[in-house]
């Protein structure tokens, strides 16, 4: 049976916006120091730049195995406030905010977006497609929206699905469940596209989604997770 597809939802890393093979210890290092001197700019009393650094990543680290062991997101916001406290200073929302863009923004600058990206967007809403975006990420809403509005993809995708705002991570049924309710569709009318085959084959197809593998290197046909489609080039997609 032929099935009407009305939407669809995708991941974000590696799908949208490709991030580049670096090192994410040297790219933190350089958030931190960014991060540290924002701080000593607005005035608060600091540790030496080593315990800044360490401790941040460290916590940073622990969460993240954390959240992959029990499926249940973190928010580096949260790590940063508890940071904050423990160091005698406070930050408002806003100051909090810019401190996460800061630690965010050497990571921001090695990302590529995806070539095509834009234009296969604003096909898929000409076709008269919902579109939407489900992430599994530990950053705060407000960084990720910064980032795809800088690369023009913030006014292509209106519906916004980040597990640091919903505590579960894909692919757990709930966050799909969620982002179907903000899109206003049935799963069976709905695709998902992503790279990773657990989060973004197993778990939609578990939801009832059509799916979409993008797939450079071949291992969509080698798997036991089987994609409904495989696609090289997102602007295959239309």
């Amino acid at each position: 049976m032929t099935r009407k597809i009305k939407g669809i939802l995708f991941d974000l890393g590696d799908t949208l916006i490709d991030f580049a093979h670096v090192s994410m210890s040297a790219l933190f290092k350089q958030g931190a120091q960014l991060g540290y001197k924002y701080l000593q700019e607005i005035g608060k009393d600091l540790p030496g730049f080593r315990t800044f650094h360490y401790r941040q990543l460290w916590a940073i680290r622990w969460n993240y195995i954390k959240a992959h062991v029990t499926g249940r997101e973190f928010n580096s916001m949260d790590v940063m406030s508890h940071f904050a406290e423990k160091y005698g200073y406070q930050l408002t929302d806003e100051e909090n905010l810019e401190l996460a863009w800061r630690f965010y923004t050497p990571l921001s600058k090695a990302t590529i977006l995806v070539p095509g990206a834009v234009e296969t967007l604003e096909t898929l809403t000409n076709q008269g497609l919902e579109i939407g975006l489900v992430s599994n990420t530990f950053l705060p809403k407000s960084v990720l929206d910064r980032h795809l509005d800088l690369v023009s993809l913030g006014d292509l995708i209106p519906t916004r699905i980040y597990s640091s705002d919903v505590i579960h991570r894909k692919p757990h049924p709930k966050i799909f469940e969620l982002a179907l309710k903000k899109i206003g569709l049935q799963a069976e009318n709905t695709m998902f596209v992503g790279n990773s085959l657990k989060p973004d084959i197993a778990g939609p197809q578990r939801a009832g989604m059509i799916t979409v593998l993008r797939d450079l290197t071949g291992r969509g046909k080698k798997s036991r997770i089987k994609p409904d489609h495989i696609l090289t080039d997102i602007t295959e997609l239309p």
